[in-house]
C-alpha cells in the first residue's frame, strides 16, 4: 500500500467490541469480542458492524483480532481453535468490505500480546514469539497491521520488526496516561526517536480518552509523522486490566466492561466532532474511535473530510 496513505485526512472505524455487545453479543467468560468469531451464531454480527462502521464513512476497518491473542484463548480454554478465531476474523472483515462495494482498507489489529494498558514484562524472545503466531494468520488477508494498544517502545519494536518480516507497513496504536506517558514511563518522543522503522505509517494514541489525546498533540505533531487517534469513552480515565476484563470463567457469561468503567455522562456524536476538529486544526489526519464510540461518532466526524 500507499505509505504515504495517512498524510491526507482519514476515517477509521470504531469500538468494535462494545458495539458487538451493544448489539447483541453473548461473551464466553473473558474472551469478549473474540466469542464473535468462535460461534457462527455471531458471523453476521461482525460483518453487520463492521458495515456500520463503514455505511458511517470509515475508510479503514480493524479486524475483530483485538481479543482473540493467544494468552486470552488459554484463559478461555479454547486455544485449540487459535487459529481458527483469527483467520474467521479476517474473513468476516473481507465479506463485509465486499458487501459494502467500498474501497476501504483493512487493517490488521495486532494487540498487546499479554494484559491490556500495562507494559508487557515477559523475556523478548516471547513476545516476539506471541505477535509472529498472531501476525502470520491476520498478515495475507490485510493490507496493514495496526499495533493495537501498545503500552511500551520494547513490543512496539518487537511488532514492528515481525510485520516487517511479513512485508507489512504498521500504524502504531500507542497507549498513553495521564501523565503523557507510555506505561513504560517512556515517552512518545523517545519511543519515536528510538525505534522508528521505514515500515511506520504513522502514530496514534490508542484506546485512551478524549482528554489524554488532547494533551498528546503539542509533542506528537512536533515529530513529523501522520499522527492521531483511537479515543474511548470510559468514564474511567485510566482503566486497568482489572476493570476492563472481569475473572468469569469460561463458562460463565462475561460482564460488560462499560459494568467496571462506566460510561462517559453526556457522550454524543456532536461532543465527539468538537474535540476531533480541535485536533485536526493542530495537524490529525488519523481520526477514530476505540471503545464506546459508536457509527454515529464516525459519521460526525467524516464532516473533517
Amino acid at each position: 500500500m500507499d505509505l504515504n496513505f495517512f498524510n491526507k485526512l482519514k476515517i477509521l472505524d470504531g469500538g468494535m467490541g462494545q458495539q458487538l455487545l451493544a448489539k447483541g453479543l453473548i461473551s464466553k467468560g473473558t474472551l469478549w469480542s473474540a466469542t464473535a468469531n468462535l460461534d457462527k451464531n455471531f458471523h453476521d454480527l461482525v460483518v453487520d458492524v463492521h458495515l456500520s462502521f463503514i455505511n458511517a464513512g470509515s475508510e479503514v476497518i480493524l479486524t475483530n483480532t483485538f481479543a482473540a491473542r493467544k494468552i486470552r484463548l488459554i484463559q478461555n480454554k479454547v486455544d485449540e481453535h487459535f487459529e481458527y478465531i483469527n483467520e474467521q476474523a479476517c474473513l468476516l472483515s473481507i465479506r463485509a468490505k465486499e458487501k459494502s462495494g467500498k474501497d476501504v482498507l483493512i487493517a490488521g489489529s495486532l494487540p498487546c500480546q499479554n494484559d491490556t494498558y500495562v507494559e508487557d514484562q515477559r523475556d523478548s524472545k516471547q513476545i516476539e514469539k506471541d505477535f509472529f503466531e498472531q501476525a502470520k494468520i491476520i498478515a495475507p488477508y490485510v493490507d496493514f497491521l495496526y499495533l493495537d494498544v501498545l503500552s511500551s517502545g520494547r513490543e512496539i519494536d518487537i511488532a514492528s520488526n515481525v510485520a516487517l518480516k511479513l512485508n507489512k507497513p504498521v500504524l502504531i496504536g500507542i497507549h498513553i496516561k495521564k501523565n503523557n506517558l507510555l506505561p513504560s514511563n517512556e515517552t512518545i518522543t523517545e519511543v519515536l526517536n528510538k525505534y522508528r522503522s521505514d515500515n511506520w505509517l504513522g502514530i496514534i494514541t490508542a484506546c485512551v480518552s478524549p482528554k489524554i489525546a488532547e494533551a498528546c498533540t503539542s509533542e506528537i505533531k512536533k515529530l513529523d509523522i501522520p499522527f492521531g487517534f483511537k479515543a474511548n469513552l470510559w468514564k474511567v480515565e485510566e482503566p486497568t486490566p482489572v476493570q476492563t476484563f472481569n475473572t468469569a470463567k469460561p463458562d460463565e457469561i462475561g460482564t460488560n466492561p462499560n459494568i467496571t468503567l462506566g460510561k462517559r455522562d453526556n457522550n454524543s456524536a456532536k461532543k465527539f466532532y468538537d474535540f476531533s476538529k480541535r485536533l485536526v486544526v493542530q495537524g490529525a489526519t488519523i481520526l477514530g474511535g476505540c471503545c464506546e464510540t459508536t457509527p454515529e461518532d464516525i459519521k460526525e466526524i467524516v464532516k473533517l473530510r
